[in-house]
């Protein structure tokens, strides 16, 4: 599809932003698994972390469309920081911002638009994945609260999150019926991050352990309807997938360029090895793979901001530009020979961010499934 002048130029922007703050730092972040607190700073004051809450809540008021942009151009610099942007602005304020009340959006969504408030997402435990109708996470109803026991696996942003959007059984059920989603404040007694993950990639993003110990969470933060929050959560995943495809063409487009120019620069035999056919359809089937998963990212950004059907679209859009993602970084590394199996040269930190795109906010093998089911229902 054909992009608007508008988003050439928040591409443009984004790019230079990421040049110039985000990207000499990626190596760092990588090695001290931290994001910079200056840097998460000066994100929130160009607007990052409230890219498509409205105005009137003191955010960008812009299109998925932008922040798809947005995402992927700073995960081309560091993929730790697009991810952190990601689960903020796609799982935490999405969900709060669609099904949420107005005194809830009035409470939340403007300290989370200026970064003052990070968010976090919490639906895995240690024993629910990819099937999240096996939650154990049980909130019980004690007449003007809900108190909150268990815990929860793999929470991207978990270490700082202020405000945690969390996934929790209310009756007794053993399938998807009786979730309920809550809006929860990280600072609540009993709630405690247990442990921190040390990751293979992305280490810049803290991934956390986090125990629910009768945590009493109001009443009134319900998040949409009591025990419907099995369709919270598939809907926030759908539009989180886009950020993940957006995520991964960042990824793959950094692998790309610097293979590119090592290519021009390596002289073996004589010549760059650019002259090499070899190296040369690596380069084709690279650019190839990046163009068709950015219009796949592209066309479900334009379909959520249309306000039509686009769980398929988001499910596809994840799935391809993650795969090619991992494919295009291991390339590079080929590309590369030895060196690319350095810590000298970058292409091994992407390849080793580019794993975890096909893996959380659901497997390529659910991406499948959602993308399969949707193919048959339409004939039936």
């Amino acid at each position: 599809m054909l992009i608007d002048e508008s988003y050439t130029e928040i591409r443009d922007m984004m790019s230079k932003f990421a040049d110039s703050e985000v990207a000499p730092l990626a190596e760092e972040i990588d090695r001290k698994s931290k994001i910079p607190d200056s840097l998460k700073a000066k994100m929130a004051e160009n607007g990052f972390m409230g890219i498509f809450i409205p105005e009137e809540y003191g955010g960008a008021g812009m299109d998925y469309m932008s922040y798809g942009i947005m995402i992927e151009e700073i995960s081309r610099a560091c993929a730790s920081s697009g991810v952190f942007l990601s689960a903020h602005n796609s799982l935490a304020v999405w969900p709060i911002l669609t099904y949420g009340t107005e005194e809830q959006k009035k409470k939340y969504l403007p300290q989370m638009a200026t970064g003052e408030k990070v968010g976090c997402f919490c639906l895995s435990e240690p024993n629910a994945g990819s099937d999240p109708g096996t939650l154990t996470l049980f909130a019980e109803d004690k007449g003007d609260h809900f108190e909150l026991n268990g815990t929860k696996n793999w929470i991207t942003n978990g270490g700082e999150a202020d405000v945690a959007v969390v996934m929790a059984k209310t009756t007794k059920s053993n399938d998807h019926r009786g979730i309920t989603a809550f809006i929860v404040d990280t600072n609540l007694e009993g709630f405690k991050v247990q442990k921190l993950e040390e990751k293979l990639g992305i280490k810049g993003s803290s991934t956390a352990q986090i125990h629910f110990d009768k945590v009493k969470v109001p009443k009134e933060n319900v998040l949409g309807e009591l025990e419907k929050g099995f369709k919270v959560a598939l809907s926030t995943l759908d539009g989180g997938r886009i950020g993940i495809g957006a995520q991964a063409i960042g990824i793959a487009e950094a692998a790309f360029r610097y293979a590119r120019m090592y290519a021009t620069q390596r002289v073996q035999f004589g010549n760059p090895i650019s002259h090499l056919q070899a190296i040369q359809f690596k380069i084709a089937d690279m650019s190839t793979k990046i163009s068709a998963a950015r219009l796949l990212v592209e066309k479900a950004s334009a379909m959520k901001d249309a306000g039509v059907p686009y769980s398929k679209e988001a499910a596809q859009a994840k799935l391809f530009a993650s795969e090619a993602c991992m494919w295009i970084t291991t390339q590079a590394i080929q590309a590369l020979g030895g060196n690319g199996y350095s810590k000298e040269y970058p292409v091994e930190r992407y390849f080793r961010d580019a794993k975890i795109c096909e893996i959380y906010e659901g497997t390529s093998e659910i991406q499948r499934i959602v993308i399969a089911s949707n193919e048959f229902k339409s004939i039936q």
